[in-house]
């Protein structure tokens, strides 16, 4: 933007169109509180002091203005909103711009699925920035609609749709100098490259880095942080619906408030309850603050610090020539948000948007074209041909993505390897849906907390085949099957009766319902997923994680059994 005809404006010879009277505001370019006026024309500050004129006046007395919050790493798919509906759900919780990765949509629906993202995102009240997907397939385990390699990241950039290399998670491609992993971070030439490096450490560490990447938000200890932000990364705490790590990593900024400079907080994923129950970014700053961290460099991980990394020097403060996306809170401690402006229009006020948005229009949007053919219940047995072999599984780990590798000794039932709630066992199914094989696979899960019938998904990151946790086959193959009927979405089932369900018809991923009609069907849901005895809160999306192969340790993906850091492909009986 050319701020020439602003001049006057800045000097006090022409008014203003909005100006914040008797303002106390937080200025983290000194990280001090200032007092005075703020005037801001055609969307931008461009004056800070006494004396200024202007169209509109808000008197801010007894209130506090902070910069407009910044999201540096999330996917929005797993909101299972689309862009304009989640717009509308968190710009009133303070946040103005979005830094979203949107591999799970390219994982369903390829290169166009991003496109639709992109255009989907235009004349919000909030600045969705996407960064490309660096990770489609997110390794050879998986299997998505199509894969997207350097060309096709190359003609992202030069349209527009994206802005930065999303996390580059396949990690072992980048240090062991994998030629098409190195080919997509030259495409990302000298733009933001962000990472996902969980428990890459050492000299691993130092080869991940000459790839370019500069963040990871996948650490979950003090120790492991402190050294990626010794070796010059961007250290993202996390703090989503599933992997909660911020108790774990506040203590670095409580300890070191200096950091706050090279520390962003991010969700990466939520939904819709987790966003009633908490809030957005301004959830985040309550909790740090909670835990000891210093109330503006607590403030600067969701403003100032996302904007320099990201490169997005018109925000991130309040400051001449900075953007008017500014937030007008009670205090820092408590930060209920009052009033939101987005470059100098109010977009939300007591805790609501001013204007609603409405769910996109996806006909033309690729993906599968037909039902997926799914398993019918006898085909979900495992015959035991060993009596004296162990299995291979998957052990849950509350509040985390990561899993432990475990391995017991089946219940044998007629033969069978058999789901068993008194030994916490579920049986697990995974269902290639993207390319139409009907190819599936079959695990267990320890401790994932269900006790009797199945939770069958289409959200399973990264390539979003559908997947099924459940207590007994029939419950499987119901549940499996009305997901297949519903061409997505999130199925509860008991013998043969399905108990509740969302419908996401958007790359199997996304809801054409509104916040308050999504938050609905998501309660129904929940409150199904207890009527079965369901001991896990997060089970939906606990469920999501354990197809995810760049993830440690255990997974099951359509393809089998994998650990990405113990051998790579598992079977399923071992002795």
């Amino acid at each position: 933007m050319i701020f020439k005809p602003l001049l006057k404006s800045a000097l006090g010879e022409e008014p203003c169109d909005l100006l914040f009277k008797n303002a106390r505001f937080a200025n983290l370019c000194t990280m001090e509180y200032e007092t005075g006026d703020i005037a801001v024309k055609d969307g931008v500050i461009v004056g800070i002091g006494a004396g200024y004129e202007a169209k509109e006046t808000v008197d801010c007395t007894g209130r506090l203005l902070l910069p407009g919050f910044i999201e540096g790493h999330m996917h929005v798919e797993s909101t299972f909103m689309t862009p304009r509906v989640l717009a509308g759900a968190v710009s009133p919780h303070g946040t103005t711009t979005v830094m979203p990765d949107p591999h799970e949509i390219a994982n369903t629906c390829g290169v166009e699925g991003i496109r639709f993202m992109h255009r989907e995102s235009a004349g919000l009240p909030i600045d969705f920035y996407y960064g490309a997907p660096s990770c489609v397939p997110a390794s050879a385990q998986e299997t998505p609609f199509e894969d997207i390699e350097a060309g096709e990241i190359e003609k992202l950039f030069a349209e527009g749709a994206c802005t930065h290399l999303g996390e580059m998670m396949n990690f072992p491609g980048v240090c062991f100098g994998d030629d098409k992993v190195w080919a997509k971070l030259a495409a990302a030439k000298d733009k933001v490259i962000t990472g996902h490096a969980p428990r890459v450490r050492g000299r691993e560490l130092s080869a991940y880095l000459l790839g370019g990447i500069t963040s990871d938000h996948e650490c979950d200890g003090e120790d492991e942080a402190l050294e990626k932000l010794r070796r010059g990364m961007y250290l993202m705490i996390r703090q989503g619906a599933t992997a909660r790590n911020l108790k774990e990593l506040a203590p670095i900024l409580a300890k070191r408030p200096g950091l706050a400079v090279r520390c962003l907080t991010v969700s990466d994923d939520i939904n819709p309850m987790f966003i009633k129950e908490r809030g957005h970014l301004d959830g985040c700053l309550r909790e740090l603050i909670e835990y000891g961290v210093e109330p503006l460099a607590a403030l600067r991980t969701i403003t100032l610090t996302p904007a320099e990394y990201f490169r997005l020097y018109d925000r991130g403060a309040l400051a001449p020539a900075k953007i008017a996306d500014i937030v007008m809170v009670d205090g820092l401690e408590k930060c209920t948000v009052l009033q939101v402006w987005k470059r100098g229009k109010l977009v939300a006020e007591n805790g609501a948007a001013i204007e609603k948005t409405t769910p996109a229009v996806t006909s033309a949007l690729p993906g599968y074209s037909g039902e997926v053919r799914t398993p019918a219940a006898d085909e979900l047995r495992v015959k035991i041909d060993d009596p004296g072999a162990e299995i291979n599984v998957i052990g849950v780990i509350p509040g985390q993505v990561v899993t432990k590798t475990l391995k017991m000794k089946p219940t044998d039932i007629g033969g069978f390897a058999c789901a068993d709630a008194g030994r916490e066992l579920a049986k697990m199914a995974v269902v290639e849906k993207n390319r139409g094989t009907g190819r599936f696979s079959i695990g267990f899960l320890h401790g994932f907390g269900l006790v009797r019938g199945a939770i069958a998904s289409s959200i399973a990151h990264d390539a979003h085949n559908f997947t099924c946790a459940g207590m007994d086959d029939i419950s499987m193959a119901a549940a499996l099957r009305e997901l297949s009927r519903i061409r997505g979405g999130i199925v509860i089932a008991e013998g043969e009766k399905i108990l509740a369900e969302i419908e996401l018809p958007v790359g199997g991923l996304m809801s054409l319902l509104d916040a308050g009609e999504g938050l609905k069907k998501l309660e129904a849901l929940a409150a199904a997923r207890d009527a079965l005895g369901c001991t896990n809160p997060h089970a939906f999306m606990h469920l999501s994680f354990m197809s995810l192969s760049v993830i440690p340790e255990l997974k099951l993906t359509d393809k089998g059994y994998f650990d990405i850091t113990g051998g790579g492909e598992i079977p399923l009986f071992v002795r």
